[in-house]
C-alpha cells in the first residue's frame, strides 16, 4: 500500500511539473494536475494540502532533476577555460533548440512568479539550486586556472540567464551566442585586469542574500 501511494505521489508531482513547466504556476489550476495524473482533485488533496504545498514538492523534484543534469553536462565538459564555456553556452543551446515550446528555465519562471512572496519555500529551493550551479562552475573555472574563480562564475551565470530570457523573447539563439562570446572573454581575464565583485560570491544553499 506504502508503495502505491509514493507511486501516485509521484504521478502528482510529474503532472505538476509538466504543467507548471509548460503553463507556469499561477495559470495552472488542481483540477489541470488532477486530470494530466489520471486522478480525482480529492486523491490530489489527500497527497498535498494545498497547491502551493504542491509545488514546494515539484521544486524539489525540480532540484533532483537539476542536479543530475549537472552531472551529465559535467560528463561532457573539457578541462580547458575556452571549452568550459563552449560547451556550457553550446549545451545550453542544444537544449533550448531540441526541446519543443521551450519555455525557458523553470526554476526562474516560477520564482519570478513569486516576486511578491518572499517567504514561499519554493523560492529557498530555488535559490538553493542556482547556487549549486554557480559554485559548480567555479570549480570548474578554478580547475582550469582562471582568475578570481568565483567572480567569473557569478558572471558567467548571469549571462545564462540573460541570454536564456532574450532568446525566449526574441526567439534568436544568437542571443546565446553572443552571451558565449562575452564570456570567453571574461574567463581570458587576468587577475589584475579582472575587477572584482563586491559581492562575497556564492551565497550558502538557504541563506538568503
Amino acid at each position: 500500500m506504502r508503495g502505491t501511494k509514493d507511486q501516485t505521489r509521484l504521478r502528482i508531482v510529474d503532472a505538476a511539473y509538466e504543467s507548471f513547466w509548460r503553463s507556469g504556476y499561477t495559470r495552472t489550476s488542481v483540477d489541470v494536475i488532477a486530470a494530466r495524473a489520471a486522478i480525482t482533485k480529492r486523491t490530489l488533496y489527500a497527497h498535498f494540502r494545498s497547491k502551493d504545498d504542491l509545488l514546494a514538492a515539484v521544486m524539489e523534484r525540480y532540484e533532483e532533476l537539476a542536479l543530475e543534469r549537472i552531472q551529465k553536462i559535467g560528463a561532457r565538459l573539457p578541462t580547458d577555460r575556452d571549452g568550459i564555456i563552449a560547451s556550457l553556452f553550446g549545451q545550453l543551446a542544444d537544449w533550448a533548440n531540441r526541446t519543443p515550446r521551450w519555455t525557458g528555465p523553470g526554476f526562474t519562471r516560477l520564482v519570478m512568479e513569486l516576486a511578491d512572496l518572499p517567504g514561499h519555500p519554493a523560492r529557498a529551493i530555488a535559490r538553493r539550486a542556482k547556487t549549486a550551479m554557480e559554485r559548480w562552475i567555479a570549480t570548474r573555472l578554478t580547475m582550469a586556472g582562471v582568475a578570481r574563480p568565483r567572480d567569473r562564475a557569478r558572471e558567467v551565470v548571469l549571462l545564462m540567464e540573460g541570454s536564456m530570457a532574450l532568446m525566449l523573447i526574441h526567439g534568436d539563439r544568437c542571443y546565446i551566442d553572443a552571451a558565449a562570446s562575452a564570456a570567453r572573454r571574461l574567463v581570458r581575464r587576468t587577475g589584475h585586469a579582472a575587477e572584482g565583485s563586491r559581492c562575497a560570491g556564492p551565497a550558502r544553499p538557504g541563506r538568503p542574500r
